[in-house]
């Protein structure tokens, strides 16, 4: 079995549809397969409901400044999350698969054994369902981990306390490799039960100086390392001086790179020269 755990943020972009003759995720009489993190089914009941109410109470002014949102895609997403409970479900992967990151991981055409890897080592911290694997199915949605809600108050806030056990348990002794982007790690309280953990840091060098890469890019290289590591099955940084042939030239620098004893956390650069 891998010992390696992948962090994954969801994509904004979303697959619409799904299947409407799958099993209810939020219920598990026939089959427990459908979502690997079920303990979280009251609180996520309890957000659903709160968001629900808010889309039906508040004004366009307000619903624009929580989903970050205006015209056409507010109204979107308006409707999408009123839609919840009935929505046609598809997994995870699949419903995030208009993504950047996601379509960079081409997981059609990974080999049957990496997209194994992918499904079952996986967590996605996802602003509605607080962790998910791949493979969960899930319906449609709109709700970032930054979002504030009224009565509520911030996502990240609220899911912290009952996700940072769980994932703390489901990292205990693994390598993690970490491609969250900062928002994201604010709703999880870190135990560092992990045997270390890989921040990726993206750097192109222009005029002689290193700046990082940024926006769709950046999302890019992240969904190719994912590509990689679920790939070679890497468990240390030694399988990075093996990526001969990155799509876009990116190398391991390890001399740039940085490992915090306290925390097992390693901040590596993977840099693309001029």
């Amino acid at each position: 079995m891998p010992n390696l755990t992948v962090l994954l943020a969801p994509a904004d972009r979303k697959q619409p549809g799904g299947n409407p003759f799958a099993p209810d995720m939020f219920d598990y009489r026939t089959s427990g397969t459908f979502n690997y993190f079920d303990d979280l089914n009251p609180e996520r009941r309890t957000l659903i409901d709160t968001l629900q109410d808010v889309v039906e109470e508040e004004d366009d002014e307000t619903l624009a400044d929580i989903f970050g949102l205006e015209g056409y895609e507010l109204e979107e997403a308006v409707r999408v999350n009123s839609e919840i409970y009935d929505a046609p479900l598809m997994s995870a992967l699949d419903r995030f698969s208009p993504g950047v990151m996601y379509a960079a991981m081409d997981f059609a055409n990974l080999p049957t054994g990496a997209q194994r890897r992918l499904l079952e080592n996986g967590v996605i911290l996802s602003g509605l369902f607080g962790l998910l694997r791949p493979d969960d199915l899930i319906p449609n949605y709109q709700l970032g981990m930054e979002a504030h809600l009224p009565d509520v108050g911030s996502v990240a806030d609220y899911w912290r306390p009952i996700i940072s056990p769980l994932l703390n348990d489901s990292l205990e002794g693994r390598w993690v490799w970490d491609l969250m982007p900062e928002d994201h790690h604010t709703a999880w309280t870190d135990e560092h039960t992990y045997e270390a953990r890989v921040q990726v840091r993206f750097m192109e060098e222009k005029d002689g100086e290193r700046v990082p890469v940024t926006g769709e890019e950046l999302e890019v290289q992240r969904g190719q390392f994912v590509n990689y590591v679920v790939q070679e099955t890497a468990e240390d940084l030694e399988e990075l001086h093996e990526w001969e042939e990155h799509p876009d030239d990116f190398v391991f620098d390890e001399d740039a790179s940085t490992y915090d004893e306290e925390t097992k956390t390693w901040t590596i650069e993977m840099v693309q020269h001029e």
